[in-house]
């Protein structure tokens, strides 16, 4: 009898012992197999980013030997070189926004920093070789020092309009490429489309105002901004949010860039990224606000109204892996705005 239990003891026992080594040895092959996924997950992210970063750098190198083969050039050739890294440069931003998905922090502030280095050159070239002439007729009136005292105390004024300065512009003269408003208080400022379509719009140094601003305008300035509710029509590139405090803003655009910014409400509706920078008490929620026009200016801005990312921020302060930046917040349901036309 105490055969049979011993025997029957070893068996059980050595099943036992062969099922904890098949477990093992199994668990040693998914180990592996997770390794190597590891490895060729991590291999492909190096080979996407080294792929950004020579194509990146080659469309850029292409782009600066253009804007140099400008200087003492012919108007005819400075205007269709111009022209060709302006699209180019718009190209290579779309490039940049589609990858930033397996770019590094430091990998996207780099890229960004020379596409904007990239911007500003092209900017100064064209104003260089291509220097807009302004024609004007002074009159020896009272009111040229009317205007003298003026330009020493300037007045709140919106920029879309030229200043009286006691000259008279001559027709055809090249119309400002930036308009907006700029030191104002408690004031209802608009612009319809036909004042801000594809130009520049600056708003600066307003404190408790309501903007609106319909339209598709090619960028936007937010510039010391306080107590505002600032509404605008779809943004074709870039928003510049900077020293904004105790607002609401509400737009579509391509990207999002907010410096020095505090305790403000972004409605947002952004295709790329949101990036926020030294800002503290930012929240967002889905852009809402909504005009007769609208869907004419989303079509002429080129943004993709069924792509939002408006939950998609990044915190340049805030690199934390896995942790969520303290700096932003999404906007509860129930306390988001619903009517803007109160």
């Amino acid at each position: 009898m105490r055969n049979e239990e011993s025997g029957f003891s070893g068996e059980s026992g050595a099943a036992r012992i062969q099922e904890r080594l098949q477990k093992r040895h199994q668990a040693r092959i998914e180990d592996a197999e997770r390794r190597k996924e590891a490895k060729e997950s991590h291999s492909v992210a190096e080979e996407k980013s080294e792929y950004f970063s020579s194509a990146f750098n080659r469309e850029r190198a292409c782009i600066e030997e253009l804007l140099s083969s400008c200087s003492g050039a012919e108007r005819a050739v400075v205007t269709e070189k111009l022209e060709e890294a302006t699209t180019k440069t718009l190209q290579l931003q779309k490039f940049l926004n589609d990858s930033m998905q397996f770019l590094t922090q430091y990998e996207l502030r780099q890229a960004q920093a020379a596409l904007q280095k990239l911007q500003t050159s092209l900017s100064e070239t064209k104003e260089e070789a291509l220097p807009r002439k302004k024609f004007a007729f002074r009159t020896r009136t009272k009111a040229t020092d009317k205007a003298s005292a003026q330009d020493a105390h300037p007045l709140p004024r919106d920029e879309g309009t030229p200043a009286e300065t006691g000259r008279t512009q001559v027709d055809g003269a090249a119309p400002a490429e930036q308009c907006g408003f700029s030191n104002m208080t408690s004031e209802f400022l608009t612009k319809t489309a036909e004042e801000i379509q594809k130009r520049d719009v600056l708003l600066t140094h307003l404190t408790n105002c309501k903007v609106h601003l319909f339209g598709s305008p090619s960028t936007l300035h937010l510039k010391h901004i306080d107590s505002c509710e600032i509404l605008c029509g779809p943004v074709s590139s870039s928003v510049f949010v900077d020293n904004c405090r105790n607002s609401v803003l509400a737009f579509p655009c391509q990207q999002l860039r907010t410096h020095n910014t505090t305790d403000t409400q972004v409605y947002l509706h952004v295709t790329s990224r949101a990036i926020i920078e030294d800002c503290h008490g930012v929240s967002f929620a889905p852009f809402t606000w909504s005009y007769p026009t609208l869907e004419e200016d989303f079509t002429v801005s080129g943004l993709d109204q069924a792509r939002n990312n408006w939950t998609q921020v990044d915190d340049f302060n805030w690199l934390a892996a896995g942790t969520p930046s303290p700096n932003w917040t999404v906007i509860p349901e129930a306390d988001r705005k619903a009517n803007w036309d109160s």
